[in-house]
């Protein structure tokens, strides 16, 4: 780690002259390409607002933990972000309604539940950071953790990418070749909930919808085959979490936001390209 440190730091940049910018910028490294691949899924599958569901899944995730006696919020945010994404799913396969009917419902239940016990004696102040996010406060230990998840969810990614791309394309052609199709969708949205409830500390609750879109769309646009569409998502992903990151220090102002502010205007230089290709 503390060649990584001494690397970064003998860059030509004034923001690398700071311990907590070098540790940001290695958490955006490991941190953004895992949404890229994710996101690329979630838009092939009209998901879009999944994550965002999920995000706002955290405040109950803290609260619950708090209720029941749990000390480590991301333990608390990761079982009940896990659950919540399977339960999700449950309805959706089931037909009661429209899938984005379904997660509309889950995703304002999970924040008036979060708010209504965190805010409980006027105590939510202290939860508020999370709307936002905040990327420098990362740590040696963060950084370990988004290493873990990185590694795990890319050898997840692979195992299950070819079933889960016939799935969403045709789940009926999949069942046929033996793929199962439940255990598939299953395996996707844990990983999605356990990516975005590690990234919410910094990211926040408000853009970690945004971020894990916003890239893969942008790819969308710029891509012709699915290994494509990976590559560019991450690519752009990588990208505006440097560039915003950057931009966030000289401007003093929210990283999460200035990452996002780069990945819509990604998207819509990606909207240009593909107009003008037809």
């Amino acid at each position: 780690m503390s060649f990584l440190y001494q690397l970064l730091g003998s860059l030509p940049l004034e923001a690398m002259q700071f311990l907590y910018m070098r540790r940001a910028l290695l958490a955006i490294l490991l941190l953004t390409p895992l949404l890229g691949l994710l996101g690329t899924m979630a838009v092939n599958q009209q998901m879009a607002f999944f994550s965002d569901a999920l995000g706002h899944s955290a405040l109950t995730g803290i609260g619950l933990g708090i209720l029941l006696g749990v000390s480590n919020d991301l333990v608390s945010m990761l079982v009940f972000g896990i659950v919540w994404a399977l339960l999700i799913t449950a309805i959706r396969r089931s037909g009661a309604a429209s899938a984005d009917t379904v997660i509309s419902v889950f995703s304002s239940t999970s924040v008036a539940l979060g708010l209504l016990i965190l805010a409980a004696g006027g105590g939510f102040a202290k939860y508020s950071p999370l709307l936002i996010g905040d990327i420098i406060t990362v740590t040696e230990q963060d950084l370990l953790w988004l290493l873990l998840a990185l590694v795990g969810g890319v050898a997840v990614w692979v195992l299950i990418y070819n079933g889960l791309l016939l799935t969403s394309v045709n789940a009926s052609l999949a069942r046929s070749r033996g793929i199962r199709t439940r255990l598939w969708e299953s395996a996707f949205v844990v990983l999605v909930a356990v990516a975005v409830m590690l990234s919410i500390r910094w990211v926040g609750v408000m853009l970690i919808n945004a971020l894990l879109i916003l890239p893969a769309a942008a790819g969308r646009n710029l891509a012709n085959t699915a290994r494509q569409h990976a590559l560019w998502s991450v690519g752009i992903a990588l990208v505006c979490g440097v560039v915003g990151l950057l931009a966030a220090f000289a401007l003093n102002t929210s990283a999460g936001a200035a990452i996002v502010l780069c990945a819509a205007v990604c998207f819509a230089l990606s909207l240009l390209v593909r107009k003008l290709r037809k």
